[in-house]
């Protein structure tokens, strides 16, 4: 019965390691387009506030969960 609740244990463990790289790269996915966004726009005062508030946004998202994991010693 212990084998089986340790591999199973395993198995989340690496399987949340795998969400938060996959979090990691959805992070970098999304910020592009904003990046691209604020260049197009010519770098005006408001794009530029947008953007830093949308990668705000887009960063506590991708950091969050990765503290929330450190947190719990799981990387």
């Amino acid at each position: 019965m212990d084998g089986s609740i340790s591999s199973f244990v395993t198995f989340l463990t690496k399987a949340g390691i795998s969400l938060l790289v996959a979090n990691e790269i959805r992070g970098a996915a999304v910020a592009a387009p904003v990046l691209w966004g604020m260049y197009e726009a010519g770098g005006t005062l408001m794009a530029v506030w947008l953007g830093i508030c949308s990668l705000a946004g887009i960063a506590l998202s991708v950091v969050g969960p990765l503290f929330v994991a450190r947190k719990f010693k799981l990387v």
